[in-house]
């Protein structure tokens, strides 16, 4: 009796085995399962925010392209005016430049 009672308890032990054994399996199905969706959800995620970022490059782009010729137009009025004012300057006072000069180029010290 002792056998079969030695043989019942292996076989419990073998039972338990293989239904501790399809457990991890299906664990390791689930994790498995579970790891790829999150790649797939990551790769979209990333896919959306490249798509995101680029949009709003180009949107960045256009805007600043677009105000390209104004900003040249806007530089040359400005470096126009700015010329115009340094010749004004130079011209009222280049008289007073000239007798300066002339006044210590023809002082003599001693």
């Amino acid at each position: 009796m002792e056998s079969t009672n030695n043989h019942g308890g292996i076989q419990q032990l073998l039972a338990a085995e293989h239904e501790a054994q399809l457990i991890v399996n299906a664990a390791r199905t689930a994790k498995m399962a579970r790891l790829k969706q999150a790649k797939e959800e990551a790769e979209t995620e990333i896919a959306e925010h490249k798509a995101s970022t680029e949009h709003g490059f180009q949107r960045k782009l256009e805007e600043t392209s677009g105000d390209s010729g104004a900003n040249v137009k806007r530089l040359e009025e400005e470096t126009d005016a700015k010329i115009e004012q340094l010749k004004n300057e130079a011209s009222r006072i280049s008289a007073d430049v000239v007798e300066m000069l002339l006044k210590h180029v023809t002082t003599v010290k001693n």
